[in-house]
Parts: C-alpha cells; sequence; structure tokens
C-alpha cells in the first residue's frame, strides 16, 4: 500500500462524508438553531413587552393611588365641614334653648315677683287698717274703706 492511495482515498472519503453532512445534516441543524433563535428573540420580545407593560401597570396603579388620596382628602375635608357645621348647629340650639329657658325663668320671677308684690299689698293694706284701728282706738269699717285701701295698695 502506497502512502498516497490512502491520503488519496481518505480524502475521497472525507469529501463523501462532507458532501453527505451538507446534503442531509447540515439543513436540519440550520433550521433547528434558525428555529431556536427566533423563539429566543420572540421571548427577549415579550420580556421587553411585559417590562413596559410593567411599568405600565405601576404608573396607572400610582395614579390610582393618588387619585385614591385625593378622594379621602376630599371626603375628610367634607366630613370636617359637616362636623364643623353641626357642633355650630348644636350650638345655635343650644344657645336658642338657653335664650328660651332664660326668657322662661324671666317670666316666672317676674310672676314671682308680681304674686309677691299683690301678697305685700294686701298686707300692708291688713297692717294699714290695723295701725289706723290703734291709733283711732276704734274698729274701721272693711266695706267702707276697700275704695282707699285699693288706693293705697295701687300707689305701693
Amino acid at each position: 500500500m502506497d502512502i498516497n492511495a490512502t491520503i488519496l482515498g481518505q480524502s475521497i472519503a472525507f469529501a463523501v462524508f462532507v458532501f453527505f453532512c451538507m446534503k442531509f445534516v447540515w439543513p436540519p441543524l440550520i433550521n433547528a438553531m434558525r428555529e431556536r433563535s427566533e423563539k429566543i428573540a420572540h421571548g427577549l420580545q415579550a420580556a421587553d413587552q411585559a417590562e413596559q407593560d410593567l411599568e405600565l401597570a405601576k404608573e396607572k396603579a400610582a395614579d390610582t393611588l393618588r387619585e385614591a388620596k385625593q378622594q379621602a382628602a376630599a371626603l375628610i375635608e367634607q366630613a370636617n365641614k359637616r362636623a364643623n357645621q353641626l357642633v355650630e348647629e348644636a350650638k345655635d340650639q343650644a344657645r336658642a334653648e338657653g335664650e328660651r329657658l332664660k326668657a322662661a325663668a324671666q317670666a316666672e320671677v317676674e310672676q314671682e315677683l308680681n304674686r309677691a308684690k299683690e301678697s305685700l299689698r294686701g298686707q300692708v293694706a291688713v297692717l294699714s287698717i290695723a295701725g289706723a284701728e290703734k291709733i283711732l282706738g276704734t274698729a274701721v269699717d272693711q266695706g267702707a274703706h276697700n275704695a282707699m285701701l285699693e288706693q293705697l295698695a295701687s300707689e305701693l
């Protein structure tokens, strides 16, 4: 055997092997690698889209939270105004009730004062008659002097 013939035989076998690989092995491998590359590209694109969606969701959540805080602040402000209004209404009602009670008490005091004056007038009339009887030494006729006693009582 000659070394040149062996190298020539190995070269031919290698060329047939390369041709076989290029015709039957490489195309499925290239297709598989291309599909895998496309899947990876789609996955990266989906990840980018998901990241953008996440950012939009975060912004939307922040906006919603800000809106909710503003609404809560408005509700609290409205509740405080209503509470202050109720307090003022209660104060006004208390003042009105106090004024009414004060007026009623003042009217009652005036009635008591009038009753006391009438009672005092009656007692002064009786004392006046008793004093006149003692001074005159005789009994004074009650019926005859009624007009005089009423006049005296009204002056007092």
